[in-house]
């Protein structure tokens, strides 16, 4: 719960191999484009990549966040891969154990709802470069409104603030139900669910929570990011979910971005507080568990389904490229 609890699609979903292609501040009048429409209804979504060895094989569907929020993805044939299979590894995770239990975290929210402000009670406007606030304040007026609340945030948290309530008004949600389908397939077929995942303990998280608020983090350049992405891409956004929902591989291979999520993890994991409590090196982590468990599997299970998030699949040091390094065969989807 502590700091991943309020962070978690930072740290826990994003790991080594994402894409950070320098992104250059788009002027003010870049905003306003013709808009994308958005698919809806019923969806195939994308094929599979196939990673094998002799006859033992590795299905990966690699996931995509935001996606369309009107689609119903068309699942049966990712339903018959599941249903043949001995196992489905679910992607990476992270899950942090408060000292006293689930009464101790509630406890805790206060002081970490307080932790997303910046710790000398500063505004955005005295923390942010000039023409960085300048960029944020017109992004903030056309996807929140007057909310000055906002303005008391860290640039880090204001920022993925807006992020969600701009993919809320794209059509698009960052609220998808790939994994509940994928579950509900491995349930009803009677597969195993494997869920890497590591369990970081904290003996002291008043004081982690205390020592955060009044730490300094470095967030420019997730902020930065996070106002370019919202100013060049919403519009590829909707376009890389329609190609996903229509299965369109060569299409998400054609639209890279930035992500800004990236350097937004970066921002945190390299804060003193999350060091010191074995929390820095927490994406490469992840990466080797869900690496393990795939070697493992396609040792042992003559078919396996895994999920991996796109840009993990796409990147030049992604896990398929990993995988490939270490021996096995990797076929994307036709």
């Amino acid at each position: 719960m502590l700091l991943c609890g309020v962070i978690a699609a930072l740290l826990c979903a994003t790991s080594p191999g994402v894409a950070d292609e320098a992104t250059p501040p788009a002027p003010a009048n870049t905003i306003g484009t013709l808009e994308t429409i958005v698919v809806s209804g019923e969806q195939p979504g994308p094929g599979l990549w196939k990673v094998s060895k002799g006859d033992h094989v590795l299905w990966i569907l690699g996931t995509l966040n935001p996606l369309p929020e009107k689609i119903t993805w068309a699942a049966k044939e990712i339903e018959a891969t599941i249903a043949a299979s001995q196992q489905v590894i679910m992607g990476p995770s992270a899950s942090i154990n408060v000292k006293g239990g689930m009464l101790r975290g509630l406890f805790l929210l206060p002081s970490l709802m307080s932790a997303r402000n910046n710790p000398g009670k500063e505004k955005l406007v005295e923390v942010v470069p000039a023409d960085l606030y300048a960029r944020w304040s017109l992004l903030k007026g056309k996807y929140i409104g007057k909310d000055n609340g906002i303005e008391k945030r860290r640039p880090i948290f204001a920022a993925q603030e807006l992020y969600a309530e701009a993919i809320k008004r794209s059509g698009l949600t960052l609220d998808t139900d790939i994994g509940k389908v994928v579950r509900k397939a491995a349930k009803r077929s009677k597969v195993e669910v494997l869920e890497p995942r590591i369990e970081l303990r904290i003996e002291s998280p008043g004081a982690a929570v205390k020592e955060f608020r009044k730490s300094a983090l470095d967030d420019l350049d997730c902020f930065a990011k996070t106002m370019s992405r919202l100013e060049t891409d919403v519009e590829s956004m909707k376009l890389r979910a329609n190609a996903w929902a229509q299965g369109d591989i060569e299409a998400l291979q054609a639209l890279p971005y930035t992500d800004q999520m990236q350097a937004c993890a970066d921002a945190l994991l390299k804060a003193s507080v999350v060091e010191e409590r074995g929390l820095g090196d927490l994406q490469e982590r992840l990466a080797t568990l869900w690496l393990d468990a795939a070697e493992k599997a396609l040792a042992n299970n003559s078919s396996t389904f895994a999920l991996l998030p796109l840009r993990h699949l796409l990147s030049e040091d992604s896990m398929l490229v990993r995988l490939r390094a270490r021996g096995y065969l990797v076929e994307a989807p036709e």
